[in-house]
């Protein structure tokens, strides 16, 4: 299953998350800035990166940002 990491207040995740609903695709979305877990394993994942939103698969980043655009996950 995918995973989808992001903001609330980032209108990329909001557009990948959108995307990834109408094509009916399972994720797991994790908020970064509600979830100080989630932002580290995200920055683990990423090599330290704060750019959201990152779409995930079997431990693996297979995106950063939505269509050439993201977004800064501030510190929480």
């Amino acid at each position: 299953m995918l995973e989808l990491f992001g903001t609330k207040a980032c209108p990329y995740t909001a557009q990948l998350r959108e995307d990834l609903q109408w094509r009916r695709v399972p994720f797991v979305e994790f908020d970064v800035e509600d979830d100080p877990q989630a932002l580290e394993r995200m920055m683990r994942l990423c090599g330290g990166g704060r750019s959201v939103p990152v779409l995930v698969a079997e431990e693996s980043v297979v995106q950063i940002g939505y269509e050439g655009r993201s977004c800064y996950a501030g510190a929480t």
